[in-house]
């Protein structure tokens, strides 16, 4: 007589680890290519990156885009230190209507994606000239 457990005799295959299921994206509303050709996309290198003295999500970015030198206010102290951002390239709305956020104004706005864990900053996929335009 075997002495074969019914776990052996009849072996279950592993099932993979299930992917996350990824939310459905809820259909936005349309824009004509010429609204979004209004946007003035840019690369600008950062040249300086610190605390917002007012408010504890908020960090000053001073960036370069071409030839001029601007504040941007951006909602990322919780996924970058200030350190980590200076010389790096990233992408931002460059003709955004300035805004006072907390007592600091800021003239542009970074672009990032984010999902439920995280936030990351949209950069260019190799180094290019600060100002060049995003299309």
């Amino acid at each position: 007589m075997s002495s074969v457990t019914p776990s052996e005799s009849n072996p279950v295959p592993a099932t993979p680890a299930a992917a996350p299921a990824t939310p459905p994206v809820a259909q936005p509303a349309t824009i004509t290519y010429e609204q979004f050709a209004q946007l003035d996309l840019r690369i600008a290198d950062v040249l300086e990156a610190r605390e917002h003295p007012n408010a504890n999500k908020l960090l000053l970015l001073k960036v370069k885009v071409g030839a001029v030198e601007k504040q941007i206010v951006a909602g990322i102290k919780a996924h970058y230190p200030p350190a980590s951002l200076v010389g790096k390239q990233i992408v931002i709305v460059n003709n955004l209507e300035p805004a006072m956020l907390r007592g600091e104004e800021s003239n542009g706005m970074l672009l990032a994606a984010s999902d439920s864990e995280k936030v990351v900053l949209l950069q260019p996929e190799q180094p290019i000239s600060s100002g060049a335009k995003v299309k």
